[in-house]
């Protein structure tokens, strides 16, 4: 059996326990996926999700945040749909201390080589090295 894991499955498991019910059962997924009785995947949505859940609605840093997320992609028996571009991105991030977000967009234009982003968010993407397209 495959099952998609959703982002509220991971803030449970690595950091809010406010729902006992809900821990128990993501750790029991999580336990069912190491014994190969499972086999879990994720993608980037839930990826981008997680980061903004974790640092809008719980005021996580951003070093926490990739840390997290670093965690996720380190699970065993957890098949990450993009996991090459998630390691580049976090990697970014932590060299440059910018979001996941943008660096992911960052490392996603470089791989299809675009010349440039379009972007009114200049400063950021200009510190991540990125050529930026004249919208100005």
């Amino acid at each position: 059996m495959l099952t998609f894991v959703d982002t509220n499955v991971f803030v449970r498991l690595f950091v809010v326990a406010d729902d006992e019910t809900q821990l128990k059962q993501a750790k029991a997924l999580f336990m069912r996926a190491q014994t190969g009785e499972i086999s879990l995947v994720t993608g980037p949505p839930v990826f981008f999700e997680v980061a903004w859940v974790l640092s809008r609605r719980y005021k996580v840093e951003n070093a926490k945040v990739l840390d997290i997320l670093e965690a996720i992609l380190s699970y065993p028996n957890l098949r990450v749909l993009d996991k090459e571009q998630v390691i580049e991105s976090i990697f970014l991030a932590r060299k440059m201390d910018e979001t996941f977000a943008d660096s992911y967009i960052a490392i996603s234009s470089r791989r299809v080589e675009a010349d440039n982003v379009a972007t009114f968010n200049k400063k950021h993407f200009a510190r991540l090295g990125m050529e930026l397209y004249p919208l100005w």
